[in-house]
């Protein structure tokens, strides 16, 4: 088991990989340096090995398929997740590590946007991104993280072995900050610098498609984690439409005795069958959520003792 981990998965970052092995084996001698290549056609893999890295390939496409690959097949006490275009100064990584070695934290987050992240992205409509994505998260669970999409992350090992990976692409930044959140891990934040990629460096996320999977991965763990919410919340609006439209009808029933938009009071009824479905639904699976919540609980003590035993 490596002491310390760290994770750069790289897709064509030949321009940028070299110095960000170097920088981190310079700001964490004891570190081992893991670079997982993804199909790269620049031969990322190589100035990598060159300069020092253990170089390792995941053929299938996307960060979140790369992520998976490491968290399964590297154990450590600490890993430390950043990225290969060198947007990430090594110098901030010491003091995220050094938060899980010393058990304070689960989950260290580097905060860009409380940093330079602002002044420094100069991408159309990432900081506007990113400010809808923590506004819908911290508002939905109740929470105040200050950057969810950042790629700069220090985990123990008890969150790495127990972190079901689903998403496939940029998405998997969301998910782990939800993941945390539900799974009640000990978070901290630090801020940490940013700066823009190089000049011939070429950014691989897509602000329109990888934003809306980032927000269709908030809708999906929204249902999965509160369920109860989710469907209560539809299950509402389907309520108050009906209302709306079958006031009048009850309205006029009581001043003439009869029913004159019989479609309008059938469409109505339809409708408050599917919002006490919906609210039932909800109840039943925040049930099943609260139980996985526990069982989870039990995997945790698990892994923890496993973890003793390997050291």
């Amino acid at each position: 088991m490596d002491k310390i981990a760290v994770l750069i998965p790289c897709y064509n970052e030949s321009q940028t990989i070299a110095k960000v092995v170097k920088d981190y084996k310079k700001a964490l001698p004891d570190a081992t340096i893991y670079v997982y290549d993804n199909n790269s056609t620049d031969h990322t893999d190589e100035i990598a090995r060159e300069a020092g890295a253990v170089v390792r390939y995941e053929y299938q496409q996307g960060k979140g398929n790369v992520i998976r690959s490491m968290f399964r097949d590297i154990d450590a006490e600490c890993y430390l997740m950043t990225d290969g275009d060198d947007t990430y100064p090594a110098e901030d990584a010491p003091l995220m590590v050094e938060k899980i070695l010393e058990h304070k934290a689960d989950m260290v987050i580097g905060d860009r946007l409380s940093s330079t992240y602002f002044t420094e992205n100069k991408r159309l409509f990432h900081n506007s991104g990113n400010r809808l994505v923590r506004g819908l998260i911290n508002t939905i669970f109740k929470s105040n993280i200050k950057d969810i999409m950042t790629g700069a992350r220090a985990f123990n090992y008890e969150f790495v072995k127990s972190f079901p990976i689903l998403s496939q692409g940029f998405e998997i930044e969301t998910e782990m900050s939800i993941h945390a959140l539900d799974k009640n891990f000990r978070l901290v934040e630090i801020p940490v610098g940013y700066r823009d990629r190089p000049e011939g460096s070429v950014s691989k996320l897509n602000t329109y498609r990888d934003g809306f999977k980032v927000l269709r991965t908030i809708a999906r763990l929204f249902r999965d984690y509160r369920p109860f919410a989710f469907f209560g919340w539809i299950g509402f609006f389907c309520f108050a439409v009906a209302s709306v439209f079958f006031a009048p009808v009850l309205w006029d029933y009581f001043e003439t005795g009869m029913v004159p938009k019989f479609p309008t009071l059938i469409v109505c009824s339809g409708l408050y069958v599917i919002s006490f479905l919906l609210w039932i639904s909800g109840v039943i699976l925040e049930v099943i959520a609260k139980k996985h919540r526990q069982l989870f609980e039990l995997y945790l003590n698990q892994l923890s003792i496993n973890k003793r035993r390997m050291e």
